[in-house]
């Protein structure tokens, strides 16, 4: 069963820093999951942020918006970075609203046993990242 690390705090308040340098004073392969989708050109710039803060280190990114447990069962690295949960969750939802339906608390609960059935047959280490909601401020320009 993997070792599993939960990263949480408000926006912006520095969680995926503090999880890759975790990741990286560990031992072994290591693969970025990425499950932000890129939707306008904010969103780009803080990807290429974190590519480019990645850049070196041997990550591999794999970038995977919705299903995180067939992602975490088919990765072959030691540690894995999920970054983040609450973009995970907010893409569920919104993948069920194009759909002309809304998530329900059994549904995400399902897909998070699913992924949590995942990291047991996983032998490395996995570091889930996660916003505090409600915690910290969206700032309203640069």
């Amino acid at each position: 069963m993997a070792r599993i690390v939960l990263v949480t705090g408000g926006s912006r308040s520095g969680k995926s820093d503090y999880a890759q340098k975790y990741a990286e004073s560990l031992a072994g392969r290591k693969a970025y999951i990425a499950t932000c989708p890129v939707i306008d050109s904010e969103t780009a710039a803080r990807v290429k942020k974190h590519r480019e803060a990645r850049a070196g280190a041997e990550w591999s990114t794999i970038e995977e918006t919705f299903h995180l447990a067939k992602v975490i069962s088919s990765a072959d690295h030691d540690i894995l970075l999920v970054d983040c949960l609450t973009l995970w969750v907010n893409n569920v939802m919104y993948e069920a609203g194009q759909a002309g339906r809304s998530a329900t608390e059994e549904e995400i609960s399902g897909l998070c046993r699913e992924t949590i059935s995942a990291c047991r047959a996983h032998a490395g280490t996995i570091i889930f990242v996660t916003n505090e909601v409600g915690m910290g401020i969206v700032p309203d320009n640069a």
